[in-house]
């Protein structure tokens, strides 16, 4: 009789084996961190003499839930935004927060809160991507529990790195110092191609080739990315992925959501997992993932929760019951993604999706005693039938809920019993947790009272104090003035044509200023586009004082490269109004009395104005300088043919709602 640790007795084991092995009456013997049999409890007791038995009688027992993606530190950051587009509450409330308040600290609190509402919902093994992933891997294991850590990298500074190569070097040192850890795979995870480069994407496959360890991304999470990679690049993300080398690596590909049949094969030939998030892909309306093609194809599809502030839990029996109707209403056809294959997502597969499929995952002997009980027996889940042998995976997906979870066993080791966390005190965390809350409120509340601390948020902005003397007038016709400015009478620097489209934002506080989204086409001397540049504009409420023939305005600028779309903006900003304007200009940088000025002649389009109108401005620092150019303007504008212009006070969007 072999001697062992711990047999588990009496239990309706659902081993989630090849062939789906249930035995009615159980048992599993552990020796260690590892099953060393499983079977019928007759035979096993028989077999086997243990240290200790614990009878099961009334639990159902199966292998620990797998969480095949999330970010578990942003519990911190649950119900922070919702209700929002995935890039407005990416790049317009997460990242600016978490650069503002994301520490080891932060990081720590947030994953040990997260292990608490995992272990108490069955989980025992989870795939991570997030900053200081030292902290979360930490935290995990101070917690008893299995995780796959990846290290994120950006192309652009995070909360612990100022640039790519630090967060590149933080994961290689990451994962030199985890890799032969128990219950730790540590790994790295550039975040997804739009926030990465090509560059980036070779050297983390590198990375994690070097080591051999998996490589964690998000891939095709959206319409609008795969749509804005086939328009820069003529082709699907996958393809562009593989071209990078990225498939050299053992990857977990979170949610692709929009992939085709091409690329699920490019990713079954490429052994990469995929991670399926229904809950979050919903909230977000990022849309329906073919996971039945998927799982026809014969990839390994797991089911992962994603971060709590995008879903808002880390519920796994949620998210089968979730994953399982989602299919259902998604292709029509009720039979899709049966109860016993969402099981086996969120445990086998989603194991060999992690690729950690040959430790963990299901009841077998050989792997890691990761083990959980479950009270069936509960008014939700009541009565029970026995005719149909799949009647237990219904009853686990369709009717169970996380709080039925009794006990939960990692490594070997129990880290819940009777539904009493053992390795995790919550009430301290939940209190550093609130204070946490407190600060980012206050950061959230004096960010949305003010546009330009929500356009800082976002970054790239750049100050700049203007101290413009300029006059604007109008011309019924503007011949005269472009002949003298073609003429070569004058010294001209440099010229430009533009097509500008500008859409300025409205606010009800007029101290916040006026923010201008403009998308600036230059145009050839062929009269064809020759590139285009987005910009955003702050400008404050100008300070004027009158010149003859002129005004010297004074104001802040705050200038910021256009990233995104104006729906973007849009739905960031909230404005209580816009305007559009549509025009053609012709610029001039001329010297004219040894000084240098900016000539304009405008023509609008939208909203369609008669004539044109002539601009001319120059920076200056003081009162004598503005003076002096004051006067030169005067003379120019006489030059140009247009003294006796109608002199125009108002600035285009005044001018076109006066």
């Amino acid at each position: 009789m072999a001697q062992v640790d711990l047999i588990l007795t009496n239990a309706t084991i659902v081993t989630m084996d090849e062939d789906y092995h249930v035995y009615r009456d159980g048992a599993v013997a552990v020796q260690g961190d590892s099953i060393v049999a499983v079977g019928e409890a007759a035979e096993i007791g028989k077999a086997h003499q243990a240290s200790q038995t614990v009878d099961c009688s009334g639990k159902t027992l199966i292998p620990g839930l797998v969480n095949a993606h999330a970010h578990v530190p942003m519990t911190l950051l649950r119900g922070l935004a919702d209700d929002l587009r995935l890039d407005v509450w990416l790049l317009g409330y997460m990242m600016p927060v978490e650069r503002e308040f994301v520490s080891p600290d932060f990081v720590h609190l947030g994953t040990k809160l997260a292990c608490a509402e995992l272990i108490r919902s069955g989980v025992t093994c989870f795939a991570d991507m997030y900053y200081f992933e030292e902290s979360v891997a930490q935290a995990t294991a101070e917690a008893g529990l299995r995780a796959l850590c990846g290290q994120t990298v950006l192309k652009f500074p995070s909360p612990d790195a100022p640039s790519y190569e630090d967060s590149l070097a933080l994961a290689r040192e990451f994962i030199e110092g985890w890799i032969d850890h128990p219950l730790i795979v540590p790994t790295v995870a550039p975040h997804a191609p739009y926030t990465c480069t090509a560059e980036i994407l070779h050297a983390c496959a590198e990375l994690a080739q070097e080591f051999d360890v998996p490589l964690h991304i998000h891939l095709s999470e959206t319409l609008q990315e795969v749509e804005n990679w086939r328009r820069e690049y003529e082709m699907p993300v996958i393809p562009w992925v593989k071209k990078q080398g990225l498939f050299g690596a053992k990857v977990l590909a979170a949610h692709c959501v929009h992939v085709d049949e091409g690329e699920i094969h490019t990713l079954k030939h490429n052994n990469a997992g995929v991670a399926h998030n229904p809950s979050s892909n919903l909230k977000l309306a990022s849309g329906f993932a073919p996971v039945t093609q998927m799982l026809e194809a014969g990839l390994n599809v797991g089911v992962g929760t994603d971060g709590p502030s995008s879903n808002n839990d880390l519920d796994m029996f949620e998210e089968m019951r979730l994953a399982a109707f989602l299919a259902k209403g998604a292709t029509g056809d009720p039979t899709a993604l049966p109860a016993r294959t969402v099981f086996a997502m969120a445990t086998r597969l989603g194991a060999r999706a992690m690729h950690m499929g040959d430790t963990i995952g299901s009841i077998e002997p050989g792997k890691r005693a990761d083990l959980v009980l479950v009270d069936l027996d509960r008014l939700h889940n009541l009565p029970a039938f026995e005719h149909d042998p799949n009647a237990v995976y219904s009853r686990l997906v369709y009717a169970a809920k996380s709080t039925d979870v009794t006990d939960v066993m990692v490594n070997g080791s129990w880290l819940m019993r009777g539904g009493r966390l053992l390795t995790v005190e919550v009430a301290p965390l939940l209190e550093a947790a609130a204070e946490y809350a407190k600060g980012i409120d206050v950061f959230l509340i004096e960010r949305e009272g003010s546009v330009l601390s929500k356009l800082i948020a976002i970054g790239g902005a750049e100050m700049e104090e203007s101290y413009e003397v300029q006059i604007k007038v109008r011309l019924e016709d503007p011949t005269p003035a472009l002949q003298k400015l073609r003429s070569g009478e004058l010294e001209v620097l440099r010229t430009a044509h533009y097509h500008e489209y500008d859409t300025y934002f409205l606010f009800p506080d007029p101290s916040q200023g006026r923010l201008r989204y403009r998308e600036d086409d230059f145009i050839g001397e062929d009269g064809q586009v020759t590139r285009v540049r987005y910009r955003l504009t702050l400008t404050g409420p100008a300070a004027e004082r009158a010149y003859p023939n002129s005004v010297l305005l004074s104001r802040s600028r705050f200038f910021a490269p256009a990233t995104h779309s104006l729906r973007f903006y849009r739905e960031y900003f909230k404005p209580s109004g816009e305007i559009e304007i549509e025009k053609q200009r012709l610029r001039w940088l001329v010297r004219y009395q040894g000084e240098e000025f900016f000539i304009n002649i405008d023509r609008l389009i939208r909203p369609p104005m008669e004539g044109a109108f002539l601009e001319i401005k120059s920076r200056t620092w003081s009162r004598v300088d503005a003076e002096n150019k004051a006067a030169t303007i005067s003379k120019l504008l006489e030059e140009l043919g247009a003294g006796g212009a109608p002199v125009v006070s108002q600035e285009y969007p005044d001018l076109i709602t006066a």
